[in-house]
């Protein structure tokens, strides 16, 4: 057995072991230990901020793309926010014995399924040191250990973030090991957690489409799949005008290197005369790129803004950046025909005032979101009401969306007799 391995399993052992100390804990021991994760946060910003300056400054070094960047840098507001949202997973009810059905057989039989742990949970994601917390303290809350295996650009972020929380762990009585960040920055190492079966009761990656790709077909731990976000806004014949601009211009340019930005918008050609003029100005003020069919080309250059004819790559694409494909349609069909072609089944978005239009695109998306006359923006576990998300599914099992403390329990069944035996 190779050290890497070796030190991966030992990792993964400590974590199963924290894990069965999670199972007994009361909801007060678990929200005792989030509030005291979370002011540790907060007393230790100034270090964590001049940690993370580093990353950034390496990443900036490397030539990585500012969208990249963005997603790697934290500040003294990001961390506050980070920190507020473990106090907003330690105020959400506690999943774990929740009676999902209860029942009386005709024999007296008692069955009752209620939520349990996952157990372990592993979570491989690229550059985003928030998800270092928000796994920490969702997996806590749901009473699961945290393995986490975040990209080597944010490793000293990642480090001295899991340090403090480890340490808050500690002083609330918890075992430490309950948040680890796993060993090694190879991606042996990521495939060595990859095939920790036995050890690791699940996976979950965040990141780009090459990361899930891997993940998914390489491990023998089972998979929560989440996707990449190629997220369209179809802006209906009905649609006011300047709901539809204000909804569009948020979901693209409000901020671009997340998973949640719109990359698509497909306008009825009944409103084109009517809408493109103030959209196109309002994506050119904003620095937006439209990459678009030949019907938008006249639009764009007399709005003077930049332009680029649309290929099958663009329509595919997750920009992370200003840059938006663009098409016009002669139906609702039509625009539900082409998004059943290019969405990666992450969020799509129609506005409309037609209350039978809304319901034939809700009919006829695929999505783990459907945003009616709303940004898709808003698919995010913290504006859900979620305190924070592990990532968003796209896959169609137990979970999909937004997944919060709900999506890392499972189901037990508790059947209590009285000396009964099966005839």
């Amino acid at each position: 057995m190779s050290d890497d391995r070796e030190a991966i399993l030992d990792c993964a052992g400590r974590a199963r072991a924290a894990s069965t100390a999670l199972r007994g804990l009361t909801r007060d021991d678990k929200d005792r230990a989030l509030r005291g994760m979370a002011q540790a946060l907060r007393d230790h910003t100034p270090r964590i901020v001049e940690v993370n300056a580093k990353d950034v400054q390496r990443a900036l070094d490397d030539g990585t793309s500012l969208a990249l960047v963005d997603r790697l840098t934290l500040d003294a507001s990001r961390i506050a926010a980070i920190a507020d949202a473990l106090e907003q997973v330690a105020d959400l009810p506690d999943p774990v014995g929740d009676v999902v059905r209860g029942y009386t057989l005709p024999n007296g039989l008692d069955v009752r399924q209620i939520r349990v742990p996952l157990g372990v949970v592993g979570i491989i994601y690229e550059a985003r040191p928030n998800v270092t917390v928000d796994a920490a303290g969702l997996c806590l809350k749901s009473g699961n250990a945290a393995l986490l295996r975040g990209s080597s650009s944010a490793q000293a972020t990642n480090e001295v973030l899991i340090d403090v929380m480890r340490a808050a762990l500690e002083a609330a009585g918890l075992p430490a090991d309950a948040v680890q960040l796993v060993p090694g920055t190879s991606h042996e190492s990521v495939k060595h957690l990859m095939t920790a079966r036995g050890y690791v009761d699940v996976l979950i990656p965040r990141g780009g489409e090459g990361l899930i790709r891997s993940v998914v077909e390489g491990s023998t731990v089972p998979v929560i799949e989440t996707g990449v976000g190629n997220c369209h806004i179809y802006i209906d014949e009905s649609a006011d005008i300047d709901k539809a601009v204000r909804i569009l211009l948020n979901a693209k340019a409000q901020r671009t290197s997340v998973c949640n930005a719109a990359e698509t918008f497909l306008v009825h050609r009944g409103i084109a005369d009517d809408f493109l003029p103030t959209a196109m100005v309002a994506l050119r003020e904003a620095g937006v790129t439209v990459h678009g069919d030949a019907g938008l080309q006249s639009y764009a250059e007399a709005a003077g803004t930049a332009y680029a004819p649309v290929t099958d790559d663009d329509w595919a694409a997750e920009y992370y950046s200003l840059d938006i494909a663009a098409g016009i349609v002669d139906s609702l069909d039509d625009a539900l025909a082409h998004i059943r072609k290019w969405s990666s089944g992450h969020t799509e978005a129609i506005v409309t005032d037609s209350q039978s239009a809304a319901r034939a695109f809700v009919a006829g998306v695929d999505a783990a979101a459907i945003m009616v006359n709303a940004s898709t923006r808003f698919t995010d576990g913290g504006e859900f009401g979620f305190g924070a998300e592990i990532g968003i599914s796209t896959q169609k099992l137990h979970a999909r969306g937004p997944m919060g403390l709900l999506e890392l329990t499972t189901t037990t069944y508790v059947v209590t007799g009285d000396g009964h035996v099966r005839p």
